[in-house]
């Protein structure tokens, strides 16, 4: 195990030098350290890097909790999120979230189109700091199942109280002039809000959305956002890519139908390919069986095993001026990213795909777009009232050469997956090209 961790942590190193060439501001300084800050929790044991590492692509590092639920263990023990955490790495260049009326643009077309915001389900718009990044890096610092503290003024505090190369003072003066209470850390270790005047407490408001534009700052930086895989080399023409690849590489083009969401063009401000285009879709994907969001006490949970993700359409139906929208979108989440998709410390680490983390192999989400289809549907072996073919395991699943129901059955897109005529040798160059998509690559 010790092995194993020093691995990890040399892998991390090397990784985080391959955008050591450009020199962090002090801004992005200040970001880093409170991301890799543990103290900013309740327990004081927990980072944003717990769930977002280095050297699996700024996703969930730990292979073991990928090989199962896929959802990570937050500041207080027993309690779970219920999503697979996103990658941060090139969420900073999602746009804030907004709709385009396909309708209006193509006669053909029959949806509103959500583009942008972080998170799964977009409910991170970036309406509030002007950056989706920045919006989502408030959420889980106060988030019960995460880093769980009871208040802003919590994280303000131990911020201000920190000793980081850089602070938070030196990058916005003024952000730690704040009367807090002489017993404010014991309040936020028990739990409790951190009583201020209404002069203060707009004080902790100013200094937290500080706070998280240096988060976003950090995640924006050539450290994180680093370009430097080997197809960056390919495009670059410092190298080719092996036969196998460049076959992926068309075949995600053209019949894999891959970079209609996983777009391959510049981004908008001339970077390399994002890969992504930053919509929602539903995929049809299963539930994840081993989630341990449905043994959460109804506290977090209420409805248990029959807790159903909505994605953006959950999240669009508790906004008014969005609601007509959310069943349209029931079922849709955020398209990520396949830069760093296949990064891992060692060969062997296990990486979770999609939402919930089902997938556990590019093999396995490649088969899944191809065949989802045209397989049958896993059989109902329980007669209890909950239909267990929706929890059957993707290793189950592939076995008996069948997949689960989708865990929403509406908006499920059909025109660009489902049954896709691909061959096994096909599959797997598409895999090879994806595994070309790792940053820290060495020509």
């Amino acid at each position: 195990m010790k092995t194993v961790t020093m691995l990890s942590s040399i892998l991390a190193l090397g990784l985080l030098s391959a955008g050591a060439a450009h020199a962090l501001t002090d801004e992005e300084q200040l970001g880093k350290s409170i991301f890799f800050d543990n103290n900013l929790s309740i327990e004081n044991n927990q980072s944003c890097a717990a769930c977002h590492g280095p050297t699996v692509g700024w996703t969930g590092p730990d292979a073991n909790i990928n090989a199962t639920g896929a959802v990570y263990e937050g500041s207080i023990h027993g309690r779970f999120g219920n999503r697979k955490p996103p990658s941060s790495a090139y969420a900073t260049l999602s746009p804030i979230l907004h709709f385009v009326d396909e309708k209006a643009n193509n006669k053909n077309k029959t949806e509103i189109l959500f583009i942008g915001g972080n998170f799964w389900d977009g409910r991170a718009t970036g309406e509030k700091l002007g950056n989706p990044a920045a919006d989502q890096a408030q959420g889980p610092f106060l988030n019960p199942v995460e880093q769980a503290l009871p208040d802003n003024a919590c994280v303000v505090y131990r911020v201000c109280n920190a000793t980081y190369l850089v602070p938070l003072e030196q990058v916005y003066p003024g952000s730690c002039n704040i009367s807090f209470p002489v017993d404010t850390n014991a309040l936020c270790a028990a739990g409790n809000r951190v009583p201020l005047d209404p002069v203060n407490r707009e004080k902790v408001e100013t200094a937290y959305d500080n706070i998280a534009l240096s988060i976003a700052a950090y995640e924006g930086s050539p450290e994180v956002n680093q370009f430097s895989s080997k197809f960056d080399a390919y495009l670059a023409g410092i190298v080719d890519l092996s036969k196998e690849e460049k076959k992926g590489l068309n075949l995600f083009k053209s019949a894999g139908k891959c970079a209609n969401c996983h777009i391959l063009d510049p981004g908008p401000n001339g970077e390399p390919p994002l890969l992504t285009d930053y919509t929602f879709d539903n995929l049809g994907v299963p539930r994840n069986p081993e989630n341990p969001w449905y043994a959460m006490p109804a506290e977090f949970n209420p409805y248990g095993m029959n807790w159903i993700d909505e994605g953006l359409g959950g999240f669009l139906a508790n906004r008014v001026d969005y609601q007509q929208y959310a069943a349209e979108n029931n079922g849709k989440q955020k398209v990520p990213t396949l830069r760093n998709v296949d990064l891992r410390p060692l060969p062997g680490s296990v990486k979770a795909y999609t939402h919930n983390g089902y997938f556990k192999t590019l093999k396995q989400v490649v088969h899944f777009y191809n065949t989802r289809d045209l397989k049958p549907v896993c059989p109902d072996d329980s007669s209890t009232e909950i239909d267990e073919s929706l929890f059957t395991s993707v290793e189950d699943a592939m076995a008996q050469g069948c997949w689960p129901k989708p865990e929403v059955a509406a908006n499920v897109n059909t025109s660009e997956l489902g049954s896709l005529n691909l061959s096994d040798d096909q599959e797997d160059a598409i895999v090879a090209f994806m595994k070309t998509l790792s940053d820290g690559y060495l020509p």
